[in-house]
């Protein structure tokens, strides 16, 4: 009997060394990647969307059998204040144990923190900021963008414009990076058309009352207001300036996109425009994974700048498995190599500003919510996706955060 139990217990004894070294050859190495964002404060919607979008990226890469290591997120709150942005980044860029990050969805914030980056060797993939000074500016290799410049957007937006036939447009912008960027680049751009800026008046974010701006911008008769501010703001300004009989047509960008938009500012809305970096009806099949991935895991659908942060993290883990090893050059020199990436987005190559230059997507928001996709712009060195199919009801109605 003593034996046999013996016997068995040899037999046990190498069934479990074998399980071992089974489970030993099939672990992953486990890497932490970063992302920040504005989780709290005024757009802190976005900045949760981001989040989220990140933490999917993560969950279905570490699901994938052949991926090459297991991700680790970790998430830390700049809440779109240049100060905070400075801390947190610090505190992700000095920590040896995180090799990337996704970061920033503020213009301020971001353009606060690069000379961190930079510093400390630690590559980044920008998901949301769209000033040009944050790639242009010093040129730092280890800064990247998925989401292009504000350029492009305010390119688009004159030209929209001009074909809608109007030629006197004002200008509300807040007194932001974000804000001052958007109204410089846009006014070059119509005035270039031949356009007219009639007047310019400015606020400062967050502020509740623009009665006294909407008053100075409406004796200019202009034909188009228009307002690159960040959606809590616009909501309020599109009703205050009807409240005020200003019934020409806003126009806007990306900052635009949230699901609170049309809850804030409702009717007021209809007839405006922003432009966006996707729609979450575009038919293409990529597009339609990824919102039903999104709405499976949070209940709602993903705006704009949550399908930036969630292309962000997948070249992000795209670079990591190229690069020849988890040393921040070799992480920064992958990212420069990415070409023809197959983002929700578009086809992301990055150009030598380090930018992703892919087209945009001009909305209509129409009486009741629905956002139109009035038309998709191909800019220079662009690749197209499927075209949208037609319009859908605004994420603001049908989602909440």
């Amino acid at each position: 009997m003593s034996r046999i139990v013996r016997q068995l217990g040899l037999f046990f004894a190498t069934a479990l060394f074998a399980a071992a070294l089974i489970a030993t050859a099939q672990a992953k190495d486990r890497v932490k990647v970063g992302f920040i964002g504005p989780l709290t404060g005024g757009v802190s919607v976005n900045g949760i969307g981001g989040r989220n979008s990140a933490e999917l990226a993560v969950k279905l890469r570490n699901a994938d059998a052949k991926a090459t290591y297991e991700y680790e997120l970790i998430v830390l709150d700049d809440e779109c204040k240049p100060n905070v942005a400075v801390q947190v980044a610090t505190k992700m860029a000095a920590d040896k144990e995180i090799i990337a990050g996704a970061t920033h969805y503020c213009s301020a914030t971001a353009i606060a923190t690069v000379d961190i980056y930079h510093k400390f060797g630690f590559p980044i993939i920008v998901w949301g900021a769209v000033l040009p000074d944050i790639t242009y500016r010093n040129k730092y290799a280890e800064v990247h963008r998925v989401n292009g410049t504000m350029i492009d957007q305010n390119d688009v937006n004159a030209e929209l414009i001009s074909k809608l036939g109007f030629k006197t447009v004002a200008v509300i912008h807040d007194t932001t990076d974000y804000g001052k960027g958007h109204n410089a680049y846009f006014s070059k751009s119509f005035t270039k058309l031949g356009g007219k800026i009639t007047a310019v008046q400015s606020y400062q974010e967050g502020d509740q009352d623009f009665n006294a701006q909407l008053t100075s911008l409406k004796g200019g008769n202009p034909e188009v207001i228009f307002v690159p501010g960040y959606y809590n703001d616009v909501g309020l300004i599109a009703k205050q300036a009807r409240d005020r009989g200003i019934t020409v047509p806003l126009v806007g960008g990306d900052g635009w996109d949230s699901v609170q938009l049309y809850a804030i500012g409702g009717k007021a809305l209809n007839g405006s425009y922003f432009t966006n970096h996707y729609s979450p009806y575009d038919t293409d099949p990529k597009v339609q994974k990824f919102v039903n991935d999104y709405k499976s895991r949070y209940g709602n659908v993903p705006d704009a700048l949550a399908a930036t942060a969630y292309d962000a993290a997948r070249i992000m883990f795209d670079a990591i498995k190229r690069s020849k090893s988890l040393g921040g050059n070799d992480i920064r020199e992958a990212l420069v190599a990415t070409k023809d990436f197959p983002g929700v987005t578009g086809t992301v190559t990055f150009n030598e500003n380090r930018d992703a230059v892919k087209p945009i997507v001009m909305i209509e928001i129409k009486d009741g919510g629905t956002y139109a996709v009035r038309e998709r712009v191909t800019v220079e060195g662009a690749t197209t996706a499927a075209a949208p199919a037609g319009a859908a009801p605004a994420a603001a109605k049908t989602a909440s955060q």
